[in-house]
């Protein structure tokens, strides 16, 4: 008689469903253990039961099965998060140079070139485009030279100022020579009047002049004796 097919679904009869279980889970652990031996896997099993009692199969050591299956795990997850990320890398690769091709469409148009693609109505587009940038720039430019004049003014007004300085300072300065020149004339003449007046008053030695002292003498010297017989004889 052969055996129909039974509904996978939960047997409510708990004798009928402890049956099924044993004989199932003897049949798995089986095959398993077949599995392993044929084909040279290493295979862990573990089962709880409705009452909460554990089975278990391992080719080789749970714990080196588990250790594996969570390293595996690992693995797996970060290739798919790798795979995840080259696939957005690469989606936004795409839309980057898609605006890059646009980008550049663009800045050929605007320099006049590849226009005979373009309407009359792109055309007067990209022509409000050129004047409003073209007021833009024209205002910057005067900004630009704004900024300049006030700085350029800035320093002129500096420059002048350190002038007057400098003027205040060549003044009190001047001021200050001339006073310093009258003093030392002043004093000089002074000076000048001090030695007039002493040379008049008491004359220097070496301006005196040499007294020439005459001695007479009432005795006749024997020489001009003997010169006066002379004459007489």
């Amino acid at each position: 008689m052969v055996k129909g097919k039974i509904a996978i679904r939960k047997i409510n009869c708990s004798k009928s469903r402890q049956v099924t279980f044993f004989k199932r889970r003897t049949g798995l652990l089986k095959k398993a253990k077949e599995l392993s031996i044929l084909c040279d896997a290493e295979i862990g099993v573990i089962i709880f039961s409705c009452t909460g009692k554990l089975y278990d199969y391992a080719s080789t050591s749970m714990n080196s099965v588990i250790e594996r299956y969570n390293k595996m795990k690992q693995d797996n997850q970060q290739q798919s998060i790798t795979a995840a990320a080259i696939q957005f890398l690469q989606t936004e690769t795409e839309s980057l140079n898609q605006q890059l091709r646009c980008l550049q469409e663009c800045n050929r148009r605007l320099m006049g070139e590849e226009l005979s693609k373009l309407g009359l109505e792109d055309l007067k587009n990209l022509e409000n485009v050129l004047e409003m940038g073209l007021k833009n720039v024209r205002s910057r430019k005067d900004q630009i030279h704004m900024e300049e004049m006030r700085e350029l003014k800035r320093k002129v007004d500096d420059v002048e100022q350190e002038n007057v300085q400098l003027r205040k300072k060549l003044r009190v300065v001047g001021r200050d020579h001339r006073e310093s020149d009258g003093e030392f004339f002043a004093e000089t003449s002074c000076n000048k009047e001090r030695s007039k007046m002493s040379s008049q008053a008491i004359p220097y030695e070496d301006d005196m002049p040499e007294r020439i002292v005459l001695q007479l003498s009432l005795q006749p010297k024997p020489y001009l004796l003997d010169v006066q017989k002379a004459a007489s004889g």
